[in-house]
Formats: structure tokens, C-alpha cells, sequence
């Protein structure tokens, strides 16, 4: 993973950085894959808590690399089998059980807006900004990627920001709702700030609150009840439930282990 690097900020927690600020971290094929291998590994560490997703040098990612689209992206053939892969990233990310968050600062611009959507929160540094310019470039988002926007920002927003391909600094962004919070210094930092109740909760809690809202927003409660009724009971029968009690009982912080 030459593009994608894993670190260790604090226990519990997994930093992934896309690493290629020459280009402003946008994306190549190849750092596609990696990003969505990244988070598949990670969705399996137990011992990970929170997963937070940022940038090299200064800036979040500036999309797709455009400058490889003349061979990988030369027609709708191509384009297609391009655009699995870029799925199949989207797909990696939301479907981590942890907490996810985007730390941005700088340029977070078209496919970066879409990784950032992905995730469950956005930290966003005051003087970063945030924008989608497929329509300036004579593409069109995908039906998925409309969609992620359209959740968090709503239908008059999504199609502000599409149709006008235009960069938003902060004010827009968190009037939008596309910021959960504003970082005054290090993004990374203020996300862990921002965090930190999460990092106190039950692994398996959480896990499974996430799988049933994302449920409820995709509409897919009944398909997946099996599954959700699983989660359920998995967390009653855990030794995280047995020690919430015991803590909340003994009034002390209670001691996860995800298990």
C-alpha cells in the first residue's frame, strides 16, 4: 500500500492517510484498491475502536487522478470497470462496524467528497474547503454517490453543490450539514476530540447500532432483520453487557473489551 498508510495515534484507534500530496491525494486506480483493503482489514481488528480518514500534506484528497482517465477511463466500457473499483472503496468504508470519521483540511473535492460522505462524521478544518466539479468536467456522480450526498445534505443542497460545481469554504459546509464539526487547529486532533464518548462505549453496541441505522436509512430493515436480531442477541450474550452492569452498579467506568 505505497498510497495508503495505517498508524496508531492513540490505542484503540486506526489512522488511515492517503499519501500522495504531490497530487493532492487524489486517487489513482491503485489507491483505490489499496484504500478499500485498508478498511476491510481494519473492519476485522477487534481491538479497533475508531477508524479516522485523512490526508498527507495538508489537504484531504482531491478525488479521482484524472491524469491516468486517458487509458483507464477512455470510454463507458472502460469507465465502468473503473468505476467498480471506486465502488467497491464506498463500499469498504461504510461498511466498516467501527465508528468512522473524515478529519479534512485543505481540498476535499469530487471522489474525496464521496469517501468523506462514507464515513459516519466530518471534522472539517476552518479554512479547508469542499466541492464536486463532475458536471464542470462533463461527468455525471453516480446514482450511489448522489446518494450519499443527498442523505447528509439534503435534495436542495445536493443539487446546489452539483449543479454549480463550485468550492464551499466552512460557513457552507456546516450549513449544509456536509461538517459535523469545525476544527480550529490539526483536524485529526479535533476528531479524536470528538470521539472520545464513542471510545468509551461497547464495541458490539455500537457495531450494531450503526448496522440497524444504516439499515433504517437504506430502508432495508425487514431484508436484513436475521442479521440485525443477531447483533441483538450477540450483545446481550457478551461479556461487554455483563460488565456495563456490573460498572453502572458499582458507579465506575466500565472496562470494553469487545467481546
Amino acid at each position: 500500500m505505497a498510497d495508503i498508510a495505517l498508524s496508531r495515534p492513540e490505542r484503540g484507534v486506526a489512522l488511515v492517510t492517503i499519501d500522495r500530496p504531490r497530487r493532492r491525494n487524489a486517487l489513482n486506480l491503485a489507491a483505490w484498491r489499496d484504500l478499500a483493503a485498508a478498511f476491510r482489514g481494519l473492519a476485522e481488528r477487534r481491538e479497533v475502536r475508531l477508524i479516522l480518514l485523512t490526508g498527507a500534506g495538508g489537504h484531504f484528497c482531491a478525488g479521482a487522478d484524472i491524469s491516468e482517465f486517458a487509458e483507464l477511463r477512455a470510454d463507458s466500457e472502460t469507465g465502468a470497470a473503473y468505476e467498480r473499483d471506486v465502488a467497491a472503496c464506498y463500499d469498504a468504508i461504510r461498511a466498516a462496524p467501527q465508528p468512522t470519521i473524515a478529519a479534512i483540511e485543505g481540498s476535499c473535492v469530487g471522489g474525496g467528497c464521496a469517501i468523506a460522505l462514507c464515513c459516519d462524521f466530518r471534522v472539517m478544518h476552518r479554512a479547508a474547503r469542499f466541492g464536486i466539479p463532475a458536471t464542470r468536467l462533463g461527468t455525471i456522480y453516480t446514482a450511489a454517490e448522489c446518494g450519499f450526498l443527498y442523505r447528509v445534505v439534503g435534495l436542495a443542497n445536493a443539487k446546489r453543490i452539483l449543479y454549480s460545481s463550485d468550492l464551499f469554504d466552512i460557513v457552507a459546509a456546516r450549513q449544509m450539514g456536509f461538517a459535523d464539526v469545525v476544527a480550529k487547529e490539526g483536524a485529526v486532533a479535533a476528531a479524536l476530540e470528538f470521539a472520545a464518548a464513542m471510545m468509551r462505549n461497547a464495541p458490539l453496541a455500537l457495531a450494531g447500532t450503526k448496522t440497524i441505522l444504516e439499515a433504517l436509512a437504506a430502508g432495508e430493515v425487514e431484508r436484513r432483520r436475521a442479521d440485525i436480531d443477531a447483533l441483538i442477541r450477540d450483545a446481550l450474550d457478551s461479556e461487554d453487557y455483563r460488565e456495563g452492569a456490573r460498572a453502572f452498579l458499582e458507579k465506575r467506568s466500565p472496562r470494553f473489551t469487545g467481546k
